[in-house]
């Protein structure tokens, strides 16, 4: 298994910017599938899919599935999440909840299967948007470590229908005796830039990124992901 895994991002983001739909589904294409720069797919492309529903509260709820491709014969992801996206005033708004990681494919597979608690708040105005954003679990990858991952992050529309967003997070394992990089690193950070568009319905985003870690699966890369969202 891998050392590190998937935002939770794409999955908590999708759930939270389909507030407008009751359920809906997601399915996207990607030239590799990184959590913070780091390959989980040992370079490789992976298919994911989504499937969300959200209530008129700004409650959500959902699953999201990757391929992954580990050490062992662990060949898949599986998430459940479920949040609450609160609109505060017309600048602020908070995202909050509760997603579970479960791994797929190998006896041992289950064994990484771990809960982590996230808080994200955002603040758009007429120079773009800004988001805050706290992952923490206490029980990182079955591993009993806690571990925090914090980010900012901040998109702008460089033109109608075209954004650039530009992320840095910070990994850090807060029992290093328990969890640790493959590297032997008990943090490392992580900076990303892309280019977001949507064509004939689809979403496309091309990012470069890196990490501060030093093997092949977190070097810098370029990630190309097309995605297609449907209301059901």
């Amino acid at each position: 298994m891998t050392t590190t895994k998937k935002i939770i991002f794409t999955a908590l983001t999708l759930a939270s910017t389909h507030a407008m739909a009751d359920w809906s589904t997601t399915v996207t294409g990607a030239s590799d599938y990184t959590f913070n720069g780091v390959s989980q797919t040992q370079n490789d492309p992976a298919l994911q899919g989504s499937l969300d529903y959200a209530f008129d509260d700004g409650m959500y709820a959902g699953s999201w599935a990757s391929t992954v491709d580990f050490a062992d014969d662990t060949n898949l992801e599986w998430d459940f999440y479920v949040g609450k996206y609160v609109t505060l005033n017309d600048h602020w708004s908070v995202d909050y909840g509760l997603a579970y990681y479960s791994y797929h494919g190998d006896s041992n597979s289950s064994d990484g299967n771990y809960f982590e608690a996230y808080t994200k708040i955002g603040f758009a105005n007429e120079l773009g948007h800004t988001e805050f954003n706290v992952w923490y679990s206490w029980d990182y990858f079955g591993s009993g470590a806690k571990h925090v991952i914090g980010m900012v992050a901040h998109s702008i529309e460089i033109a109608e229908g075209h954004t650039l967003r530009a992320s840095f997070d910070v990994s850090n394992s807060l029992d290093g005796d328990k969890y640790m990089w493959d590297a032997g690193d008990k943090s490392y950070y992580h900076y990303r830039l892309a280019y977001q568009t949507v064509i004939e319905g689809f979403n496309l985003e091309i990012a470069a990124e890196n990490t501060s870690l030093d093997y092949d699966s977190a070097d810098e890369r370029i990630v190309f992901s097309l995605a297609r969202t449907f209301s059901l």
